[in-house]
Parts: structure tokens; sequence; C-alpha cells
């Protein structure tokens, strides 16, 4: 009877001790389960919503969507782009230019100012070879100065301008910060739109002035293939009034300027009555060939200050020394000379006495 007793006892301790282990077990794999649970009852419930808000969507979602993708819409405006609320090319523009166009045109300008310094710190610029003799003979009349002068003004203000409304959210921000860089470039922006259409009107000038003395000839050719007369190497090259370099230059401002004045008088006067993409079209063209023209007018500006003796007198004074003429224009000092000396024998045969 004992026996049977602590039998019936150690069953009812073995069957408390799995309904423990049983229980243990359920409890660490409840804590393992519930936050599995939880991560699909959210999941359920955020497709439920996903599926709930896709049938009940915003019809003005759908609207500005359809807009987007080029669908008319209503405006009251009138003019070739009534009814366009959204243009979407102007994202593509302004990706453009704020990217390659300013990242290439700045390395391109960099690119020019360092090469002009190594060759002025290695070269020391051209200098005449015999010295100044004293002598001068005229080079430039009244109107030819005041309208390069006039032209030269005007490009560096338009370039400067230009220049700053460009890179000013890179370069100028931290300089001026926002409040004054938006001071500065709305007048900047007031004065490249008010001195451009200026600008073309003195380049048109010029170009027409200029250019029976600018068509290559035989003698370019040599001026060339010697390394620029001097510019590389110590070749020198007859040459006329201008030489080959001088009428590269001519044509680049002919050309660029050009089309320059062109796409910006586009972008001056809307009231053309052109589309959006065609400003933008004309914005991007405006800017590439500008970023050109600037980087080949530090070479031009060099070259008639310090890269080459003697140069700066003519548009200053109008005359130009006559070692200068005979290094670099001996062809048209030659021409002069003769002029003159006609001119004084002809004086003296009509002088009295």
């Amino acid at each position: 009877m004992i026996k049977q007793i602590k039998n019936n006892t150690d069953t009812r301790l073995s069957r408390r001790k799995r309904t423990m282990a049983w229980s243990f077990f359920f409890m660490i794999l409840s804590v393992m389960l519930l936050p599995l649970g939880s991560y699909v009852y959210t999941d359920l419930v955020a497709s439920a919503q996903a599926a709930d808000n896709a049938a009940t969507t915003n019809p003005r979602s759908n609207y500005w969507r359809a807009v987007r993708g080029g669908e008319a819409g209503y405006t009251a405006i009138k003019g070739q782009e009534t009814n366009v609320l959204i243009q979407s090319e102007g994202e593509n523009w302004r990706n453009l230019r704020n990217g390659p166009v300013a990242t290439i045109g700045g390395f391109f300008i960099i690119a020019s100012l360092l090469t002009l310094l190594i060759y002025h710190l290695k070269t020391g610029g051209m200098k005449l070879d015999n010295g100044r003799s004293g002598n001068t003979v005229t080079r430039w009349a009244i109107f030819d100065r005041v309208i390069h002068w006039t032209t030269a003004t005007l490009f560096i203000l338009l370039a400067i301008t230009g220049l700053s409304l460009l890179f000013g959210r890179a370069v100028l921000i931290p300089v001026l910060g926002a409040d004054g860089f938006a001071a500065y470039a709305s007048l900047a922006l007031s004065v490249h739109n008010y001195l451009g259409p200026l600008f073309v009107a003195v380049l048109v000038i010029m170009i027409v002035s200029w250019l029976k003395h600018n068509f290559i000839n035989e003698n370019d050719i040599k001026w060339f293939k010697a390394g620029g007369g001097g510019i590389i190497g110590n070749q020198h090259v007859s040459c006329g009034r201008f030489n080959g370099g001088e009428k590269v230059w001519f044509w680049i401002v002919t050309t660029i300027g050009l089309a320059v004045g062109i796409t910006g008088l586009i972008l001056d006067f809307p009231n053309f009555d052109q589309v959006r993409n065609t400003m933008q079209n004309a914005n991007l063209i405006h800017g590439s060939l500008s970023i050109i023209w600037i980087a080949v007018a530090f070479g031009h500006i060099y070259i008639g200050t310090l890269g080459s003796e003697g140069s700066l007198d003519g548009m200053l004074t109008g005359e130009v020394d006559e070692s200068w003429a005979k290094q670099h224009h001996d062809l048209w000092y030659e021409e002069v000379k003769d002029s003159n000396d006609e001119s004084s024998v002809a004086g003296a045969k009509s002088s009295p006495g």
C-alpha cells in the first residue's frame, strides 16, 4: 500500500515537471513569435491602406500627372503656349545649364588663364628686337579707337555680369551671402540686359568697318606655319595691316559675336513671340559660346598688352613705334611710308616758292 502511494506521488511529480517544461517551452516560443506576428499584422494593414488609398486617390494628383506628361490645361494668357501649364523641358534646361555648361565652361576659362600665365612666365612675351626707335607711325584713326574701346568696355561689363550670373550661386553666395548676392544679381541682370543690345549695334559697326582688311591670304598661311610670327619660336613673317592671328580673332568676333548677340536679343525681348523652349535653347547657346569667346579674348587681351611690346600704344594714342611696325607689320609699314613720301612730294610741289 505504501509502495502504491509512492508510485502515485512519483507519477504526479513527473506530470508536474512535464507540464512546467512544456509551459516554459511555450513561453519561450511566444516571446519569439509575437514580434514576428506584429510585423505580419503591420504588413497586412499597410497593404490594405495602400489598396484603399489607390481606390480613393485625389483626382487632382492624377490631373497634374497628366499635365506633366503634356496634356493641355487652361490658361487665360494668349499666345503660342496657351493652355501649357507645365513645360517639362525646363528641368532639362536647368540641368544642362548648371551641369555641363557651367562645369566645362569653368574649366575652359581656367585652362585659358593658366596657359597664358605659363607662356608669359616662360617667355616674358614678345619684345622688340631693336628696341624703340622713337619715331612713330599712325596706325589707328580716332574712329577706330572709339569703336574698339566702346566694344571692349561693353564686352568686359557683359562678361563680368554674365559670368557672375552663371557661377554666382557657387562662387559669390559664400562671399556675399544670399541676400547680398540677390541684390547684386538683380543689378547685374539689369546691366547685362540693357547693355546687350548696345553692344550688338557697336559690334556690327566694327565688323563692317574692318571687314575689308581681314580676308585670309598667302602671307597669313605662312604666318601660321611660322608659329604665329614669333609667338612660338623666333621666325618673323611679312604681314600687311593685320596678321593671321588678328584676322582669326576678327572672324571669331564676327561669327561667335553675332551668334551671342542674336541669342541674347532672343532672351532680352520675349515679345518676339518665341516659345519657352526656344528661349531655353538660346540661353544654352548664348552661355556656351560666350564662355568660348571670353576664354579666347584673354589671349587677345594678353597679346595686346603684356604679350607684345608696343602693341598697346596703337590703341591708346593711335601711333605705333616704327620698330614695332617693321617687326610685326612690315608690308603695311612700307605702304604707309610710301604713301607719306608721296604726300610729302606732292605737298612740296604745290607749295609756293
